[in-house]
């Protein structure tokens, strides 16, 4: 039946409007950041800002654990649009729409044991070092 609506619609030059977030009036709450964050880790199964190869990573970006935070895509897309931040995609190889220096590598089992990855996302670092590195709250 919706198919039928949908060309009718068509037809009479009705434009249909389509959510951007539908899951946002099903009941998920949207999701926010804390005002310290100064990562986002986002992977289909996010990691632990514990894990060691993680801790490295960020402690190689001079970011404490505290200001890093883990998402999936899916609760990626539950964040505002004015969230500017900085992100490292684990696995996902979409380009991410949010404003700020974008690392990317793949997962974090890949990663732990392919050094090329490693070396990689090191060179995303050097490249992006101005933005991680000159953050305003830091001395």
């Amino acid at each position: 039946m919706s198919a039928r609506r949908d060309w009718l619609l068509q037809q009479m030059g009705i434009t249909q409007y389509v959510l951007r977030r539908p899951r946002a009036l099903q009941g998920e709450i949207a999701v926010t950041l804390p005002p310290h964050t100064r990562l986002l880790i986002i992977a289909d199964v996010p990691p632990s800002t514990d894990d060691p190869l993680v801790s490295d990573v960020l402690r190689a970006l001079a970011i404490d654990q505290h200001d890093a935070v883990a998402l999936t895509p899916d609760q990626l897309a539950m964040l505002p649009d004015d969230s500017p931040c900085a992100s490292w995609r684990l696995g996902i190889d979409t380009p991410l729409t949010l404003q700020g220096a974008q690392l990317a590598s793949p997962a974090l089992d890949e990663l732990y044991q392919n050094a090329s990855a490693k070396r990689a996302l090191w060179r995303q670092i050097c490249e992006h070092d101005s933005d991680f590195f000159t953050h305003p709250e830091r001395p």
